[in-house]
């Protein structure tokens, strides 16, 4: 069931129109609905309906990155919450409310905003005063307006690596995408690269704990998003030859993609776009190096120099 919304908000939250903290509220409130917790994906299929979006307006991107703007204003705006400590995500994939993050709900969007606002300003501070600036973080640097509005297409370690796969071959990215799989519990995986396959580029076994599934996977280094006709044709290929089906890109899925991929009586294929797959290399600390950056808070002792 999606969220009440106006006209006027739906054509507020066109993709030329939105700002960066249009979803911080929405997100809240979304969270709040489900029990305090929600998947990426949930939380985006929920977005997608609340607000209408079509698939013209998820196909949108950013002139310098290349990267859908909606998705992106998504995924930025988690982080800015969890940075106000609204949101949390102790479990990789899983965001959940806050007491603060639901208590923050009946103070109004404005609050929130604020509020958001605020704590990126003091992280901004903060990374500043660091020694090691430079080295990327899971948050990067808010560019904050006069008004408080973050700036529209902030780059960071996600889409720099996101151009990276976009460039390379497509038997590379397939390379990748099988090392992932066996880094992730997929023993025997294949490559099989054969044309006029319906799309399905290889094929593993994952093992969890005593039970073992056939998986056959399709690898697409797409910049914009994946339709609903791709995902029937891979289960039409896959039907009668495996237990399960995954389609991973570098780019997004469409709503109806989404939905063809659960379709009640249908075998159940799992997505990984773009967003995911650069947190599942980033884990597995494929092509993405991680330092953790110490930070020191400093002051002056009064009564040390009282007692000279």
């Amino acid at each position: 069931m999606s969220l009440p919304t106006t006209t006027k908000a739906r054509e507020n939250m066109k993709a030329h129109q939105l700002k960066k903290d249009d979803f911080y509220f929405p997100i809240l409130r979304l969270l709040d609905s489900l029990g305090g917790s929600a998947s990426i994906e949930e939380m985006e299929q929920r977005l997608v309906e609340e607000f209408e979006f079509t698939d013209a307006d998820l196909t949108a991107c950013h002139e310098k990155s290349g990267t859908p703007i909606i998705p992106n204003k998504i995924a930025w705006s988690r982080s800015y919450l969890r940075e106000a400590g609204l949101l949390a995500n102790e479990q990789r994939g899983i965001w959940v409310l806050t007491e603060n993050g639901r208590n923050a709900i009946a103070d109004g969007p404005e609050a929130v905003r604020e509020r958001v606002v605020a704590a990126m300003r003091e992280y901004n501070l903060r990374r500043k005063a660091s020694v090691d600036a430079t080295v990327a973080e899971e948050i990067p640097p808010v560019d904050l307006s006069a008004d408080g509005i973050a700036s529209e297409d902030i780059g960071d370690w996600r889409d720099q690596l996101l151009n990276s796969l976009k460039a390379i071959a497509p038997a590379a990215f397939e390379r990748l995408c099988q090392r992932l799989l066996r880094e992730s519990g997929f023993v025997k995986v294949e490559v099989t690269g054969k044309s006029g396959d319906g799309g399905i580029d290889g094929v593993g076994v994952l093992r969890m704990n005593l039970i073992s599934f056939q998986v056959l996977f399709q690898c697409k280094r797409y910049a914009g998003p994946v339709s609903s006709p791709t995902v029937r044709d891979f289960r039409g290929a896959m039907q009668g030859r495996a237990d399960k089906g995954l389609i991973i890109t570098t780019g997004s899925f469409t709503a109806d993609a989404r939905r063809e991929a659960t379709r009640d009586g249908a075998p159940a294929i799992d997505l990984v776009d773009g967003e995911l797959l650069c947190q599942l290399l980033k884990d597995r600390r494929l092509g993405v190096a991680v330092r953790e950056v110490r930070t020191e808070e400093i002051s002056v002792d009064s009564s040390f120099f009282a007692a000279i």
